[in-house]
């Protein structure tokens, strides 16, 4: 490496810890409480359910990068048991607890 590709990457290195800093310090630097609007607050409501469609749901169904036809998958029979779990019991440590009960001997034991 030269002394200008050095010199670049400390650029970029420091101007990114600038831009990471003055980001997350934007909060404290007001005078005055920030108020979202109302749609943004609603929007805000349905995020956690969309990041959880979008991350655990393709984990769930797919293998390798194929949709699993197979019900000899322990994840789906977990991700099965823990929802009903979670619609009885309304606790997200309970479905938990419950989906890993089921997923465990079925992937360790029977090799799902």
């Amino acid at each position: 490496m030269n002394g200008v590709t050095d010199g670049w990457t400390l650029l970029v290195i420091f101007g990114m810890a600038g831009v990471t800093v003055l980001t997350r310090c934007f909060f404290f630097i007001l005078d005055r409480a920030w108020a979202m609007p109302a749609w943004a607050d609603r929007a805000l409501r349905y995020a956690p359910v969309a990041a959880l469609a979008g991350v655990v749901l393709p984990e769930v169904v797919m293998t390798n990068g194929q949709f699993a036809a197979s019900w000899h998958d322990a994840r789906v029979w977990a991700a099965v048991v823990g929802a009903i779990a979670y619609f009885w019991r309304r606790s997200v440590l309970a479905t938990l607890i419950i989906g890993m009960a089921v997923y465990l001997p079925l992937h360790l034991g029977l090799g799902w």
